[in-house]
């Protein structure tokens, strides 16, 4: 059709270079984000799957940062509780020592005070064992008393189904509180005071036992989410991400592509020109 109203090949080629514009930029927009699928209006089901995915991590994310918080917890207390264990070696020490009845009575006192001032150094390592405002050595309310109390137990989400795990708290304060109740002024109060040491030994490496187990519970579930994180990254990856080298090579043909495009167009443009020349 001789026209200079309407051109089809014009109209056909700023078709193609429209196309082939659109296609370009979505390549570009592949290298520069390192995707395959940006969005929803690219690749629906593809994109609603990889969102479910992303959302799946995030989840296991929060897991993780929940077991690393009691982890740090369960250090602390652990670490509180060893401190404790090896002081308690000194105070068996100066026990034994108060109770040798050869004593004098000057010589009495001052075992008493060493031991008053170890009992008092007990306190103060689990007063110190908190993480984060949480002491799972120490009981909730009325601490460092002989009276029942609640211990602080640490719940801590497992999974993204709702599992938990339990790091269980412990009352090192009652073994601080029945050591605080004995003295060794004499050699006979010495020696029921070891007997009290004996037992509240025995709480204590029960008590270590506990946290370690604990400990190494949260380690084990810890390491299995970042396997399982990882597993569903590479899932997603397989999903969205995209082969750069293949992007690169449809980048440059797109380029090839586009700049015949505009030369066609060029050539279509100028088709109304040469009715002029009917008009000389």
């Amino acid at each position: 059709m001789n026209s200079v109203l309407t051109n089809p090949p014009a109209m056909t080629a700023l078709r193609n270079l429209s196309f082939i514009q659109r296609s370009k930029d979505m390549v570009q927009n592949h290298v520069s984000t390192g995707l395959r699928v940006t969005g929803a209006v690219e690749d629906a089901s593809n994109f609603t799957i990889a969102q479910g995915v992303r959302t799946e991590i995030r989840a296991i994310d929060a897991v993780i940062t929940g077991l690393n918080n009691a982890k740090g917890v369960a250090t602390v207390g652990i670490a509180g509780a060893t401190a404790v264990s090896e002081l308690m070696a000194d105070i068996r020490a100066k026990i034994t020592e108060g109770a040798n009845p050869g004593n004098t009575a000057q010589q009495q006192q001052i075992l008493q005070n060493d031991y008053a001032e170890m009992v008092a150094q007990f306190r103060q390592i689990l007063e110190n064992s908190t993480f984060n405002g949480e002491n799972i050595l120490i009981e909730v309310a009325i601490p460092f008393n002989l009276a029942v109390g609640t211990v602080n137990d640490i719940n801590v989400l497992s999974n993204v189904n709702g599992g938990t795990l339990t790091v269980r708290g412990q009352r090192l304060d009652v073994s601080y509180a029945r050591l605080n109740n004995e003295d060794i002024s004499s050699s006979a109060n010495a020696l029921t005071a070891l007997g009290v040491w004996e037992t509240e030994m025995t709480n204590i490496g029960t008590a270590l036992g506990e946290l370690g187990a604990d400990m190494r519970a949260l380690n084990l579930q810890t390491e299995f989410l970042e396997s399982q994180r990882d597993a569903v990254e590479e899932g997603l990856g397989n999903i969205v991400d995209a082969n750069m080298a293949r992007e690169s090579a449809r980048l440059t043909a797109f380029q090839v592509q586009e700049q015949l495009a505009v030369q066609t167009l060029g050539l279509a443009n100028q088709r109304p020109q040469t009715l002029l020349g009917l008009f000389q």
